[in-house]
């Protein structure tokens, strides 16, 4: 058995098994999240146009709140921001792909402050 060393090349193995799963279509899209040690990144996708419908990003300069961290509490507020552009945008039920990481601290609170802004997964 192969052994992977670097929690990086764990992470990637775990979205890539995930990945032939999961789908996103116009009528039900991909919400799809990934988070680095800094800042984290959210883009809902349709997988079969190959085209993302939203995004949100807790990075760059067109980040509407300069001040979220790739916290807890960061993750809250941009899982609003990005169920809010969903619904804004005509999206109300998503699937969500977690890219690999453990649905826990940040994920999670992303989740479910997608969930409440309007979301369904």
């Amino acid at each position: 058995m192969m052994k992977y060393d670097t929690k990086k090349e764990r992470r990637q193995r775990r979205h890539l098994r995930s990945r032939k799963k999961i789908h996103g279509t116009a009528s039900r899209p991909r919400l799809a999240v990934f988070a680095s040690s800094k800042h984290i990144y959210s883009q809902i996708i349709d997988d079969d146009a190959g085209k993302t419908l939203v995004a949100v990003s807790s990075a760059g300069k067109k980040n509407p709140v300069p001040e979220l961290k790739a916290n807890v509490e960061g993750a809250k507020k941009l899982g609003k921001l990005a169920g809010e552009k969903a619904v804004a945008a005509g999206i109300d039920a998503v699937v969500f792909d977690k890219g690999g990481f453990k649905y826990h601290g940040k994920i999670k609170a992303f989740a479910d402050a997608a969930r409440e802004a309007g979301l369904k997964f």
